[in-house]
């Protein structure tokens, strides 16, 4: 229960924000982190979530070692007229556990030197997130996202039937390759959250649990919270923030619709976005309830950054980014500092307490 003296130190979510990695292209203002931080800024984002494998936007390992360099990075941020809300290493983080099965597709992420030698990609994305902790630190941020890699996701649905051990194994191996990486972030001061999402073997309330289990409970091992990919699993997005509220530490703002059809729905048919039932949408075109989510995360009191990441099959993103920094100030709450019937209140002391109880008889 939050007391009056908690909530007038609490001061809310952080925001508006925005992901920059689905906007980053070859023509400006968005090839380069001068004129994709004006251009956020423009819209009336207040920070950038910054994906790391663009050097466009930051060179990881000099941020890593250079105190001078992240200064000056977060200079030419405060400039443009934002700041930088976390990083991202979420291409980096799919790549330390990767199932052979999609070795030849996550390939891509890797430097062209790399691919084809699974080992090596491995101690590559390792290294990254070690490089992004110390960076982290170095830029003042409290929380970094990424996705937890999948060992187990062929075997998603218990068909053909599992052997018996094969998920504890597989999440006692993920633990092993994640345990000295939180450690690492533990070191740093900085909170690992992984987005619970479809296609990692952390994608619910479930798996993460298994995950938290086979770390020890690490209190670096958190959660970027994203309502849109729960929408798509028919999972019930709010019940999950009452579950886990304490190890939600990020927050991407994104919408989606589910409707399901005669020939398909969770699984999707094979089909694109356009197609499927579940679909990512931009703000206010799916059916996420944002109002009951930002009122849960201010109870909980969150106050981490309020980040847009926009997908959407059918708008422009242009328009989707436009659009969503209003759309986020909109729900944005302004915690309360009284209890709206302060103007009631009655002296107390506890020997009137017991005679109201009628305890002094």
């Amino acid at each position: 229960m939050t007391t009056q003296s908690q909530a007038q130190t609490y001061t809310g979510i952080q925001g508006p924000a925005i992901f920059l990695a689905q906007f980053l292209g070859t023509h400006a203002p968005f090839n380069s982190l001068e004129s994709i931080t004006q251009w956020a800024a423009e819209l009336g984002y207040q920070g950038v979530q910054v994906p790391t494998l663009d050097p466009r936007l930051i060179d990881l390992e000099l941020a890593a070692d250079s105190q001078e360099y992240c200064d000056e990075l977060q200079g030419r941020c405060a400039q443009a007229g934002v700041q930088i809300s976390e990083l991202s290493t979420h291409l980096q983080g799919q790549l330390v556990a990767v199932h052979p099965a999609f070795d030849d597709m996550f390939d891509d992420f890797a430097p062209a030197s790399l691919r084809g030698k699974p080992v090596e990609r491995q101690a590559w994305a390792v290294k990254q997130l070690q490089l992004a902790a110390r960076a982290s630190r170095r830029l003042g941020l409290k929380a970094h996202a990424t996705f937890s890699g999948a060992l187990l996701w062929p075997y998603v649905y218990p068909w053909p039937q599992r052997p018996a051990g094969l998920i504890e194994e597989g999440f006692k191996e993920l633990a092993n390759r994640w345990r000295p990486i939180l450690d690492i972030f533990d070191q740093e001061g900085v909170d690992l959250c992984f987005e619970i999402h479809p296609g990692e073997d952390l994608h619910d309330g479930a798996s993460f649990e298994r995950f938290l289990d086979a770390v020890d409970h690490h209190p670096r091992a958190n959660i970027l919270f994203d309502p849109s990919h729960f929408v798509l699993q028919q999972l019930d997005y709010l019940g999950f923030i009452d579950r886990y509220h304490e190890r939600i530490r990020m927050f991407h703002v994104k919408d989606a619709e589910f409707l399901p059809s005669a020939s398909s729905g969770v699984y999707g048919g094979y089909q694109d976005w356009r197609e499927r039932p579940g679909r990512f949408r931009s703000l206010g075109d799916g059916q996420v309830d944002f109002s009951a989510i930002f009122s849960k995360l201010t109870q909980y009191e969150y106050d981490g950054w309020a980040v847009l990441e926009w997908e959407c099959c059918l708008k422009d993103a242009a328009q989707g980014a436009a659009e969503g920094a209003p759309f986020i100030a909109r729900h944005m709450i302004q915690p309360a500092t009284t209890s709206f019937d302060d103007f009631a209140a009655v002296t107390t002391s506890p020997e009137r307490n017991r005679r109201i109880l009628g305890l002094n008889r």
